[in-house]
């Protein structure tokens, strides 16, 4: 049997062997972590199984038109007493960016790794890590169809949201023939593209708008104009009114400056802490830069957090910038 389908199949077993689960993606979650865990709930639902589907901070609010998003347990004001036995984490580059949730896992706790991050550091008791695929929810598409789960507009809804957001709207290079296939598939059963795509990927709050404006003035290019970078600080946060996620997509505008090799944003989401989103055009491993900083992700798209200012986090990313850049930091 080829050992992907091998892997599948054991996936669809664990749904199938347990009762009573834990659902979970990565903090601050994107469109794929989003659509692949509310898409386990859904397929936990047919199956007959319960759970309590949670990430340890907010969800943000862009994705509530997803169903069941109204069961997404915030841990930080929601936290949990319970165990459990059965847990399944999707888009969890590696353990750590589950956050705290070890407390809730019993100590025999077995563990189902869904992912497509080639950083995995393969912290379940199964895992099903699949670095080809665009997507997490392109994983979940074929564990669905391995465990004989029926296909409806609200489960299509939620995968079909998880390929359109990590192929950046099938514009990336990891829009493949399979991803297009899959997801003309989902969209017979009454997904709406362009009411998905509005949502994911073109409306913005005004509070985003007053954050770039405020980040725009920070915009430098380095390393001999191969890096741009962006810096947002919890001050910004609070004189724009806005919260963590109105500054979801702001590496963006570094990495598409003609020219740039590599993007960089730093984000203070609280005093002493930093997040750092990474983007490359061909030249650089992005995700080996963030593995160096104990983050992860994909070649072309990574991040990582870490402690302390954003001029000292903005040292430690030049450092481990310039040999893969072959260029020294000249700002």
């Amino acid at each position: 049997m080829n050992p992907n389908r091998a892997a599948v199949e054991e996936a669809a077993r664990f749904f199938r062997e347990h009762d009573r689960f834990l659902v979970l993606s990565h903090v601050n979650p994107d469109g794929d972590a989003t659509g692949s865990a509310l898409g386990v709930v859904l397929m936990l639902e047919q199956l007959g199984k319960e759970y309590v589907v949670v990430n340890e901070g907010e969800t943000p609010l862009k994705f509530n038109f997803l169903p069941r998003f109204d069961r997404m347990r915030n841990l930080r004001k929601q936290p949990l007493a319970e165990k459990f036995e059965a847990v399944i984490a999707v888009d969890c580059a590696d353990a750590s960016r589950m956050g705290d949730v070890r407390p809730l896992f019993a100590s025999d706790a077995a563990v189902l790794n869904i992912d497509h991050h080639p950083t995995n550091d393969m912290f379940g008791t199964v895992n099903l890590v699949r670095p080809d695929a665009a997507a997490t929810a392109e994983i979940l598409f074929e564990v669905a169809e391995a465990a004989g789960i029926a296909f409806n507009e609200e489960l299509a809804l939620c995968i079909y949201t998880g390929l359109l957001t990590d192929t950046g709207g099938f514009r990336y290079s990891n829009t493949t023939p399979r991803v297009m296939e899959i997801a003309a598939r989902l969209l017979t059963y009454g997904v709406k593209p362009g009411e998905v795509a509005e949502r994911c990927l073109e409306e913005i709050t005004f509070a985003h708008v007053k954050v770039l404006r405020r980040a725009l003035q920070t915009l430098q290019l380095s390393h001999q104009n191969l890096v741009a970078s962006i810096c947002v600080s919890v001050d910004d946060f609070a004189k724009a009114e806005a919260q963590r996620e109105d500054a979801g997509g702001l590496v963006n505008y570094c990495r598409n400056i003609e020219g740039v090799e590599v993007g960089v944003s730093f984000v203070e989401s609280e005093p002493g802490i930093v997040k750092i989103s990474l983007r490359a055009r061909d030249r650089v491993d992005v995700s080996a830069v963030a593995k160096q900083l104990g983050g992860g992700g994909h070649a072309k798209a990574s991040g990582c957090t870490v402690k302390g200012t954003i001029a000292e986090a903005k040292q430690k990313v030049w450092e481990a910038l310039e040999p893969a850049l072959g260029v020294k930091h000249d700002e």
